[in-house]
């Protein structure tokens, strides 16, 4: 699988839209872990890691952040500021996201709970676990 935007369902109503995600339909993996970024201060950014295993999808439910990847072969930015759209970020790829504005609210459902073994924190330890 390769990263890439995944347009979620919307219904339109007069009072309000509504979204939803159900997992292997819209995102292509069982989800094990929810959790969300919240209360980012300016300038600052989460992230900066790569998964051994985990899949994730990332969605904005509230304003708007960027997400970098990196396959270790090219870069890609993705603007997320829609809550019908959400990105979906394979195994093996860093990630880092930035640019929060205020009031965003960061939703990622992650294919793998948490486990610290799971991480890979140093960018080049990742650049040779890809070799």
């Amino acid at each position: 699988m390769s990263i890439r935007l995944i347009q979620l369902p919307k219904i339109a109503d007069q009072r309000g839209n509504l979204s939803f995600i159900e997992a292997q339909h819209h995102i292509p993996f069982p989800v094990e872990r929810a959790y969300w970024l919240y209360d980012v201060p300016g300038g600052a950014f989460r992230g900066s890691h790569a998964f051994r295993e985990t899949e994730e999808f990332i969605v904005a439910l509230s304003g708007s952040f960027d997400v970098l990847l990196d396959d270790g072969h090219q870069k890609y930015t993705y603007t997320l500021n829609r809550s019908y759209m959400g990105l979906y970020v394979p195994r093996m790829v860093w990630r880092t996201i930035s640019n929060f504005s205020t009031n965003s609210l960061c939703l990622i459902l992650a294919s793998q709970p948490y486990r610290e073994n799971e991480y890979i924190r140093d960018y080049n330890q990742y650049l040779e676990s890809i070799r």
